[in-house]
């Protein structure tokens, strides 16, 4: 009953920019933390930012990898995540998930929602 869809992926050269967005859809009632993860071709699911809702303190994370580097912002009344991403390095190329803990109408938990992931590759 909900879905999460990441755009804005592709091919960048190293020290590029490139923006990614994700829209979270369906029978919401309300989300806490959104983020990013990233997956690189043979290793394991890692964090890559997340930001918790403005009632849970508007917490920022950032792997240690990223920091100075991404930006991670949301847009509550749109359900959108967004993921700022500049000095790009070809360690970045990996697919990137999004991430929302979301709470439906009728609910009484939150569950975790998973979007189909995008591809980054930075590559000159």
């Amino acid at each position: 009953q909900v879905q999460l869809v990441e755009s804005g992926g592709g091919l960048v050269q190293p020290g590029g920019s490139l923006r990614l967005s994700c829209a979270a859809s369906g029978s919401i009632f309300s989300i806490n933390a959104m983020g990013w993860y990233r997956q690189a071709p043979g290793k394991e699911r890692e964090l890559v930012a997340a930001i918790s809702s403005i009632s849970s303190g508007g917490r920022i994370n950032y792997a240690d990898s990223v920091k100075g580097r991404f930006t991670i912002s949301r847009d509550n009344a749109k359900n959108t995540v967004y993921l700022q991403m500049s000095s790009l390095k070809p360690e970045d190329t990996a697919v990137y998930y999004c991430n929302a803990d979301v709470l439906s109408h009728g609910s009484s938990q939150y569950v975790d929602y998973w979007g189909k992931g995008t591809l980054v590759t930075v590559s000159s």
